[in-house]
C-alpha cells in the first residue's frame, strides 16, 4: 500500500534557457555573499552542470563528494540563495547588512562571521533535506525510519506521508561543509566548525509533527503524521538571537577546544555561537574586515535604533532626497470577494548616509 506524500515530487528537466537564467541569478547573489573563506559557496552558480574539477578552492574531500553526488551540488546552490536572503533579512537594519565586497578570502573571526557560518551551514541542511523529500536526489528520499505507530501528547498516530530525512541533510552538510576546516588546526577553523554545527542543529531544532485526521466528518479517530522542517525563517530568527549572545572565546593550549574570554562566564558555550576577534564598526570601507561601510545606506531619521541616521551614518550626517512614491490607497472590500484599491502618489523624504570626508592633507584612505 503506497504511503501518502505531503510533498509534490518534481521531475522536470530544465530548459537550457532556464539553466542560464539560474546561472546568472545565482552568480549575482554570490556577488553579495559575505566575504568568508568557504569556496563551496561558488558551487551554486554552476548548478547541475557542475564540473567538479573546475571549481576553485575545493579540498579533495569536497571534490570527491561533488563527483559522487553532482545532483546535490544544485541543492547546495539553492541553499546558498536561501541563507543569503535570510542573512540579509536579519541584518537589513544594521551597519553590516550581510553584503560585502568580496567572498574569496578573509581575516575576520567576528560575531558576524560566526552568524554567517551558522546560517550558511543551516541553509545547506535545509536545501538538501527538502530536495530529498521532493524526490529530486538519487541518494536519499523520505525518512525510512518513520514507520509503524507512535504517540505524542494527543495520543497515538500512524507514521505516514513523507517525513523529512533531516539526518541525511545534516550528515551530508557536515561531511561537505566541514571538510575544509578540518584540514586546519587554528582557532578560526575550530570556531567555524563549532558554528557550522550550531547551524545544523538549529534546523533540526524546529522539526515539527504534521498530521492528517481520518474519520467520520474529519474527526481524528485515526491520525497519520510525518515530521517536517519548519520555515527557514524560524532558523534565521533563532540564530539571530544566538548572534546577540555570542561568546568570545580563546583556543585552549592543546588546540582541542575553547575557553570563554570572560572568566566570569558561567555555563557551556556548546550551543552558543562563538567568535575569536572583535568586530570592526563597519562605518568605513575595509576590505580586510569584510566591511562595505555605510555611505549611501538608507536610514530612518526618526529612529534611535541601529537603523537610525545617527547610528547608521556613524555621526557623518545624511543627505535628504525628496521622491515621488506610488502607494495603494482608498482600498474597499467588494462583495464577493475582492479588494479594490486606487493608486495614490505621495512625496516622501529619503535619507542616505553621507560618505566619509577626507580632510585636506590627511593621508587616510579606505583600506584596499
Amino acid at each position: 500500500m503506497m504511503q501518502q506524500q505531503h510533498h509534490h515530487h518534481q521531475h522536470q528537466s530544465k530548459h537550457p534557457t532556464t539553466s542560464r537564467v539560474h546561472f546568472t541569478c545565482t552568480l549575482l547573489l554570490l556577488m553579495f555573499t559575505p566575504r568568508v573563506d568557504s569556496s563551496w559557496w561558488y558551487i551554486g552558480a554552476l548548478g547541475a552542470r557542475v564540473i567538479c574539477d573546475n571549481i576553485p578552492g575545493l579540498v579533495n574531500k569536497q571534490r570527491q563528494l561533488c563527483q559522487r553526488h553532482p545532483d546535490l551540488m544544485q541543492s547546495i546552490g539553492d541553499g546558498a540563495k536561501e541563507w543569503i536572503k535570510e542573512c540579509q533579512h536579519q541584518f537589513r537594519q544594521h551597519r553590516w547588512n550581510c553584503s560585502t565586497l568580496e567572498r574569496d578570502h578573509t581575516v575576520f573571526g567576528s560575531q558576524e562571521a560566526a552568524f554567517v557560518y551558522a546560517i550558511s551551514s543551516a541553509g545547506v541542511v535545509y536545501a538538501i533535506t527538502k530536495a530529498c523529500s521532493q524526490g529530486e536526489l538519487r541518494a536519499c528520499g523520505c525518512d525510512g525510519g518513520k514507520r509503524g505507530r507512535a504517540g505524542d501528547g494527543q495520543g497515538d498516530f500512524d507514521w505516514g506521508g513523507c517525513s523529512d530525512d533531516i539526518h541525511y541533510g545534516i550528515k551530508f552538510a557536515k561531511d561537505f561543509v566541514d571538510a575544509r576546516e578540518k584540514m586546519v588546526k587554528d582557532a578560526r577553523a575550530l570556531m567555524n566548525l563549532h558554528n557550522n554545527r550550531c547551524g545544523r542543529m538549529a534546523v533540526k531544532r524546529f522539526m515539527k509533527l504534521e498530521c492528517k485526521c481520518h474519520g467520520v466528518s474529519g474527526s481524528c479517530a485515526v491520525r497519520t503524521c510525518w515530521l517536517a522542517m519548519s520555515d527557514f525563517r524560524r532558523t534565521g530568527d533563532y540564530l539571530r538571537k544566538k548572534y546577540n549572545t555570542a561568546v568570545e572565546v580563546t583556543m585552549n593550549q592543546d588546540g582541542t577546544g575553547f575557553t570563554a574570554a570572560d572568566r566570569h562566564f558561567k555555563g557551556s558555550a556548546k550551543n552558543e555561537l562563538v567568535y575569536v576577534e572583535h568586530s570592526p564598526d563597519y562605518c568605513l570601507t575595509d576590505r580586510t574586515a569584510g566591511s562595505l561601510g555605510t555611505a549611501g545606506r538608507v536610514c530612518d531619521k526618526a529612529s534611535r535604533g541601529p537603523d537610525g541616521c545617527e547610528v547608521m551614518c556613524c555621526g557623518r550626517g545624511y543627505d535628504t532626497t525628496r521622491v515621488q512614491r506610488v502607494t495603494q490607497c482608498g482600498c474597499k472590500f467588494k462583495w464577493c470577494c475582492a479588494v479594490e484599491c486606487q493608486e495614490c502618489q505621495e512625496t516622501v523624504d529619503v535619507h542616505t548616509c553621507k560618505p566619509h570626508t577626507r580632510h585636506t592633507g590627511e593621508a587616510w584612505m579606505d583600506t584596499t
